[in-house]
C-alpha cells in the first residue's frame, strides 16, 4: 500500500474545515497495489509525472495547504526509494522539488461525493474516463 496523506490532525475532518487550512490535513490519493503487477517505482514515475512538485501548496488552479505535493511512505524500502526518485527528478528540474517525504499517518477518506471524481465529472459535470491506461488529465474540481 502507499498512503499518499499529509493527515497529522487526529479528527476525520470535513472537506469544507479542510479547505481553511487550518486542520492540517492534505487532499490525497491512497493506492492499495499488487507489487506483482506494478512496482513501486512506477507509481513514482507516475506520481512524478502527473504534476508540478516544485509549486508549494498548489495544484494547477488550486490553491492551498492541502493541495501540497506529497509522498506518504509506510516501510523504509518506500522511503528510499521516495528519496531516490526524488534526488532523480531534481536532476531534470531547474526549480526546487518541494514535496515533502514523510512517514504515513492515519488516512480518513473523503465524503462520498468526492468519491470517483473523474467518472462524476466534478463541478464541470464533465466526466472523464477512469479506464485503466486513459491518457487523460486529469481535471476534478470537487
Amino acid at each position: 500500500m502507499v498512503h499518499l496523506s499529509r493527515v497529522i490532525s487526529s479528527h476525520n475532518h470535513s472537506y469544507k474545515d479542510v479547505c481553511t487550512n487550518t486542520t492540517n490535513h492534505a487532499e490525497v490519493v491512497r493506492v492499495q497495489y499488487d507489487p506483482n503487477e506494478c512496482t513501486f517505482e512506477t507509481l513514482l514515475y507516475l506520481f512524478w509525472s502527473r504534476h508540478d512538485p516544485t509549486t508549494l501548496n498548489r495544484q494547477g488552479k488550486l490553491v492551498g495547504a492541502q493541495y501540497g505535493s506529497g509522498i506518504y511512505f509506510y516501510t523504509p524500502e518506500q522511503e528510499k526509494l521516495a528519496r531516490e526518485s526524488l534526488e532523480t527528478q531534481q536532476k531534470k528540474l531547474e526549480k526546487k522539488i518541494v514535496t515533502e517525504i514523510l512517514p504515513a499517518k492515519k488516512f480518513y477518506k473523503a465524503e462520498e461525493y468526492h468519491q470517483h471524481c473523474l467518472s462524476k465529472g466534478g463541478k464541470s459535470g464533465h466526466a472523464q474516463s477512469p479506464a485503466k491506461s486513459c491518457k487523460d488529465p486529469i481535471s476534478c474540481f470537487g
